[in-house]
C-alpha cells in the first residue's frame, strides 16, 4: 500500500511540475514530427500539446498574441515577410527540416509537353509564391528579372515564350485544382496530404540547396524557456533524423 500511495505522489508531482508547450502545425509532415517526439518531451516533464491548422496566417497570428506557445509549418523567408507584414517580431528557434517545393501537373509528364497558353497556379503568399517563380526559372520553363530575388512575382517575368497564364491562390488549396489546370506548384506538405508523390510525381523540383529550411518559431519572451529547450533538442535527436528518412523517403529532408 505504501509503495502505491508513493508512486502515486510521484505522478502527482510530475503532473503539478510538468511544463505544457501548445504548439500549431500543419497536419503533415509537421504535426507528424511533433507527435513523434512527444513521448520522448513527456519523460522530460514537458506536456506537448499539438494544434493542427491548414493555413499559414492563423499559427503566426495566436503565437504572436500569445494564444499558443510556437508554431512550426514556415521557412524562415515566410516568416521574414510575415513580420514585416503584421509588425510582429517572431523569432526562429530551430530549423528541422526542408520540404522541396515541386510543380505537378494531372495532364503532362513533362514541363516540355506544357502547351502555349497554359494555366499555371501558383502560392499567393509572397514568399511561396516568389519561390514557385524561382524555380520554374531555373527549370527554364520562364525567365525573371531577378532570379535570386525570393520576393519575385509574376510582373517580373521578363520571359515567357509559352505565354503562360498564371493563377494565385493559397497554397493549400493548389492541390484541389490540380486536375483543373495545367501546372501547380505544390508545397510539399500539401502535396503529401493530397497523395502526391513529390519524388515520383513532380515534374520539377527544389534542390538540396534550397534556402526554405521549415523551423521552429516562437516568441522573443518563450523561446529560451527550459521547455522550448527541450522541443529543441528533441527536433534535432537522431531518432527525429531517421523518422524524417524511413517515413518520407526523401520528400522531406533532415535539415541537421
Amino acid at each position: 500500500m505504501k509503495k502505491l500511495l508513493a508512486v502515486v505522489a510521484a505522478v502527482a508531482a510530475f503532473s503539478a511540475h510538468a511544463e505544457t508547450l501548445t504548439v500549431a502545425a500543419t497536419p503533415v509532415p509537421h504535426a507528424e514530427i511533433l507527435n513523434f517526439v512527444k513521448p520522448q518531451l513527456a519523460k522530460e516533464g514537458v506536456e506537448l500539446k499539438v494544434k493542427e491548422f491548414t493555413d499559414y496566417i492563423q499559427p503566426n497570428v495566436q503565437v504572436a498574441e500569445k494564444r499558443l506557445d510556437a508554431n512550426f509549418f514556415q521557412h524562415q523567408p515566410y516568416l521574414d515577410e510575415f513580420n514585416k507584414a503584421k509588425g510582429t517580431d517572431l523569432k526562429s528557434v530551430v530549423g528541422v527540416h526542408l520540404e522541396p517545393l515541386g510543380a505537378y501537373s494531372s495532364k503532362y509528364k513533362t514541363l516540355n509537353e506544357l502547351p502555349d497558353g497554359a494555366t499555371v497556379v501558383i502560392p499567393n503568399d509572397a514568399t511561396n509564391g516568389g519561390r514557385a517563380l524561382l524555380l520554374l526559372d531555373k527549370a527554364g520553363v520562364i525567365a525573371l528579372k531577378d532570379n535570386k530575388n525570393i520576393l519575385s512575382t509574376v510582373k517580373d517575368i521578363t520571359g515567357n515564350d509559352k505565354k503562360l497564364k498564371f493563377r494565385e491562390l493559397e497554397a493549400a488549396t493548389i492541390p484541389r485544382v490540380l486536375t483543373q489546370v495545367d501546372l501547380a506548384l505544390i508545397n510539399t506538405n500539401y502535396a503529401l496530404e493530397a497523395k502526391l508523390n513529390p519524388e515520383k510525381d513532380a515534374l520539377v523540383i527544389e534542390g538540396s540547396d534550397s534556402p526554405y529550411v521549415n523551423i521552429l518559431v516562437a516568441r522573443p519572451d518563450n523561446m529560451g524557456s527550459d521547455a522550448m529547450n527541450k522541443l529543441k533538442a528533441a527536433l534535432h535527436s537522431p531518432e527525429v533524423k531517421q523518422f524524417i528518412m524511413e517515413k518520407y523517403k526523401g520528400a522531406v529532408v533532415p535539415a541537421f
